[in-house]
């Protein structure tokens, strides 16, 4: 995606996209969303913080602070004011083909075979006069009536990168791998992942499959839809917390997928015959 863009929400988030680098708004007190790139990026904070959870660990985020993220890994980002300001963050993001274009020139970067690999989650990265100086070159543009041309705003994708390759030459390897994914196992990951938002399309990425490869390969193992088998799981999942666990609906429903209550109800009394209240009485 090039050029300008500008989205608002009842949320009270702005965002502006200049070719692959993103300039992030946040006006209310916390804002949460769940995130999967589909490729590397860096995310620096502005002002305010940010907090990164993958279930296992939380990576807080700071003023002048900046964390790779690795392509296709899942976690949860909180942007929250901090010290009396908003969040306001740049998120630069590395796609497949400006890395493949990178990749000649600098090929000079390879990693020692000795060397262990990086961590596979996300990296707090130190602070380095490179980091500080890209950055800082990019703030005049969170005043939205300045407007970068593209091909000045990849030369700071660029940046971005050599930044990452001085910080550690094992980034190489990570970023100039252009293997392609294994397939992963349809119904290990749709089970570990039913209750979010992904269009058949990230279905088939994340299980390393073209769209097509996908919709075949979901017939051998199933007769419904992929959509329908994510509502019928998701129904499932509530039905158990509700019955065997004593939830209420609107404990369960955003929990296991559901955008509102309303949605839910009605899914649930089709496939159950009853309300999801009558459940509980």
């Amino acid at each position: 995606m090039t050029g300008h863009e500008l989205k608002e929400n009842e949320s009270l988030k702005l965002i502006f996209n200049y070719n692959d680098i993103f300039y992030s708004f946040y006006y209310d007190d916390a804002g949460g969303c769940v995130h999967r790139s589909r490729e590397y990026a860096l995310n620096y904070v502005y002002s305010g913080e940010m907090v990164l959870d993958n279930g296992t660990e939380e990576i807080r985020v700071r003023k002048g602070e900046c964390v790779f993220i690795p392509r296709d890994h899942h976690i949860t980002m909180y942007k929250r004011p901090c010290d009396g300001e908003q969040y306001c963050g740049i998120f630069m993001m590395f796609t497949r083909s400006f890395l493949r274009k990178m990749y000649a020139r600098f090929e000079g970067y390879r990693v020692a075979a000795d060397l262990p690999p990086l961590a596979s989650g996300a990296l707090k990265l130190p602070a380095t006069v490179e980091l500080a100086s890209l950055f800082a070159s990019m703030t005049p543009y969170f005043d939205p009536e300045v407007k970068p041309r593209d091909d000045f705003m990849e030369l700071k994708l660029q940046e971005g990168l050599l930044a990452l390759l001085h910080i550690d030459e094992r980034f190489a390897s990570r970023l100039f791998d252009f293997s392609q994914p294994w397939k992963i196992d349809i119904l290990e990951f749709m089970n570990e992942n039913y209750m979010h938002e992904l269009s058949m399309e990230e279905l088939a990425h994340y299980t390393g499959r073209s769209l097509a490869t996908f919709k075949r390969d979901f017939k051998k193992i199933s007769d419904l839809t992929p959509e329908k088998w994510l509502i019928r799981k998701r129904l499932e999942v509530a039905y158990a917390k509700m019955k065997e666990g004593g939830r209420k609906v609107v404990e369960v429903y955003a929990e296991v997928g559901f955008k509102n209550p309303s949605h839910f109800s009605t899914a649930f009394k089709k496939h159950y015959g009853v309300s999801p209240t009558a459940l509980l009485s």
